[in-house]
């Protein structure tokens, strides 16, 4: 059951890079990631209630509290990366983002040294950082003209901008800063509890969105635009439930880690079919470390 599980998850979480990429790239909705973020807290809430009311996990305020401020550093990062979808292809916002386990294993390196991490983690870390740091040399250095006849065949064009590199680095610092204090605060809590700590959290932020953009702000949501945003907050919460599942089997648990790490070949495939994403081979060869990196992080479950 744990490859069926890794699999989802690495299918899920894929798809929910590709739909809130279809959700949150018109620049012209400049609330769109304050959107996904009511979308994302709307159907986490509800799967929330069905861990509580259903399958029994139990919460409270304190746990909540406890919690808290784990929780906001993945909903802070997680708009933060809608609002990136805005500024830059898909294709290379899901790698970056997704270089946060080197990010981790650099916070490990600087709080509990060398002595808990292989060579290979440090190779992998590298990677990540040297390829990361060449996708910001290449999209700064690449002809205007070049990219506007790149970009053609998806219709949508992006203009050069430091940003547009910046907010996927910012989710990525805040995502590790999120997953190094879990790893703290899951020492005196429940991981179920913790879990519907976080949807409940979402939840309440999603509410505050609504109030400001739908009461404040005066927007309207358009079934059409809004479609995407549901679809890719369903495989988010989904793609979680799998996670979860898939890493429980502790026996399988250094393979399915690897597998569901992959998740970001999948989103760069999907934005290359779906999106026609086109890259240059600078652009192809610097995501290529940046994986290599992330798949070697799975292996060995940083």
């Amino acid at each position: 059951m744990w490859f069926g599980f890794a699999v989802i998850a690495l299918l899920c979480w894929s798809g929910s890079d590709l739909f809130s990429k279809i959700g949150c790239q018109d620049a012209k909705d400049k609330y769109s990631h304050l959107k996904m973020v009511m979308a994302v807290g709307l159907v986490m809430g509800i799967h929330a209630a069905y861990e509580i009311f259903v399958g029994g996990t139990e919460i409270n305020g304190n746990v909540i509290l406890t919690y808290l401020p784990v929780s906001m550093l993945y909903i802070v990062s997680m708009a933060v990366g809608y609002l990136g979808l805005r500024y830059i292809e898909l294709s290379i916002s899901s790698p970056i983002c997704n270089s946060s386990g080197a990010v981790v294993a650099i916070l490990i390196f600087a709080t509990r040294g060398f002595g808990e991490l292989p060579p290979a983690a440090i190779a992998a870390v590298a990677l990540v950082c040297v390829g990361v740091v060449a996708l910001g040399i290449t999209e700064a250095r690449e002809d205007d003209e070049l990219r506007r006849a790149r970009q053609d065949a998806s219709n949508h064009h992006y203009a050069k901008s430091f940003i547009a590199i910046l907010l996927p680095i910012i989710y990525c610092l805040l995502d590790a800063l999120g997953t190094f204090a879990d790893t703290i605060v899951l020492e005196t809590l429940d991981e179920d509890s913790a879990n519907v700590a976080y949807e409940l959290t979402f939840l309440a932020v999603g509410i505050v969105c609504a109030i400001y953009v739908l009461g404040v702000k005066k927007q309207k949501l358009l079934p059409k635009q809004e479609a995407p945003k549901y679809a890719g907050a369903i495989c988010e919460t989904a793609g979680q439930f799998a996670y979860i599942y898939a890493l429980a089997d502790t026996k399988h648990a250094a393979l399915a880690a690897p597998i569901i790490s992959a998740y970001c070949v999948a989103s760069v495939l999907w934005s290359r079919i779906f999106l026609k994403e086109k890259l240059s081979i600078k652009h192809y060869g610097s995501i290529l470390l940046v994986v290599a990196g992330i798949v070697i992080l799975g292996i060995l479950d940083i």
